[in-house]
């Protein structure tokens, strides 16, 4: 602990960003949360936290985040993002994640008091290599190489925080976390409501991929490890083993006890019943039940190397099984599932 030093977290009330938010306390740092407007999620933060109200287009809001009392320094930690599975071009989400990045790397530059800069990027930004060869950390990033509004998005951001390091002294490193899951989802994002439906029966049938997910508790600390030890104009990758929805659905199953997802459509099948889904939702103005684009992440490469995490970071996973157990008694003690 230093009492000299004030953690500012961008996206405290997320999922991944009030996980990080509670191991700081939690080893005895002070936080500095950065929280938008109106947002319901922030009744969740600890007391202990201080709140900014403002969002990452916003100079004024950003200027008394990053202004502390003389002699305090501190280390940003820029988690917030929009995150969306529509693949489709999204004006705001380029406006938030790309825009709000280059406005966070100027105020750490305008404020020497701020040592560091730990940039959460994602490994959808790093192009994806042939199936049955690992990906590992990139040293540049091009929007056009990747699928989807928001990889693209954050490649773009990825590299401004890059450009800033190599021509204008930033002390900055980024981290690429996969998937994430595990307790304390009070948003339930993607991967928890799916757990859900597995367990309330609400998933007949699932779709023969794989997926690359973290548990939540694991990035945080790799997160707050780069931010320990992370050298400035590095990328760490912070993935886990794939695991195959099949494999995943049973692990879920064997834990709650519900009954089992039994069939499982394999990808072609998968990609014309979400293309059909697609057409019919377009015609009614609705949103699909299944797109082609979460065919795609279920199919593509999630092989993702975090070796160099686990060396220069000390970065460790957990098994998806301890994840699982740990996140469905969460649920059950929230009343979200019975």
């Amino acid at each position: 602990m230093n009492n000299n030093i004030l953690y500012l977290v961008t996206g405290a009330t997320g999922f991944l960003g009030s996980t990080i938010t509670r191991q700081l306390l939690e080893r005895g740092d002070a936080v500095r949360a950065f929280v938008m407007q109106g947002d319901k999620t922030v009744c969740y933060l600890p007391e202990e936290v201080e709140v900014c109200y403002g969002d990452l287009t916003d100079i004024e809001a950003l200027e008394n985040f990053f202004t502390v009392p003389e002699g305090i320094h501190t280390v940003a930690l820029h988690i917030a993002s929009i995150v969306t599975v529509n693949p489709d071009y999204s004006q705001k989400v380029m406006d938030v994640n790309v825009g709000g990045t280059k406005n966070i790397i100027d105020m750490v530059l305008n404020h020497p008091e701020c040592e560091k800069l730990v940039y959460c990027s994602s490994t959808g930004a790093i192009p994806e290599a042939p199936k049955g060869t690992p990906i590992h950390e990139v040293d540049s990033f091009d929007e056009t190489k990747v699928l989807g509004c928001y990889s693209q998005s954050k490649a773009l951001a990825t590299q401004a925080v890059l450009d800033a390091v190599h021509t204008r002294g930033l002390n900055a490193c980024i981290v690429h976390p996969s998937g994430i899951m595990g307790p304390e989802d009070n948003a339930v994002g993607e991967t928890t409501g799916t757990l859900i439906k597995i367990i309330n029966g609400e998933m007949p049938a699932g779709i023969d991929g794989s997926f690359n997910l973290c548990d939540v508790r694991d990035l945080a600390e790799g997160t707050i490890a780069a931010a320990d030890k992370g050298v400035a104009g590095e990328c760490y990758i912070l993935g886990n083993e794939p695991v195959t929805f099949r494999d995943f659905s049973k692990m879920v199953c064997e834990e709650s006890g519900c009954k089992k997802v039994s069939f499982f459509l394999p990808i072609w099948a998968a990609n014309a019943v979400a293309s059909v889904a697609e057409s019919a939702a377009k015609k009614k103005g609705e949103k699909p039940l299944m797109t082609t684009f979460s065919v795609y992440n279920l199919a593509r490469n999630n092989t993702f190397d975090s070796s160099k995490a686990r060396r220069e970071l000390g970065y460790r996973t957990r098994s998806y099984r301890e994840t699982i157990h740990d996140e469905i008694t969460w649920l059950k003690e929230m009343g979200k599932i019975a």
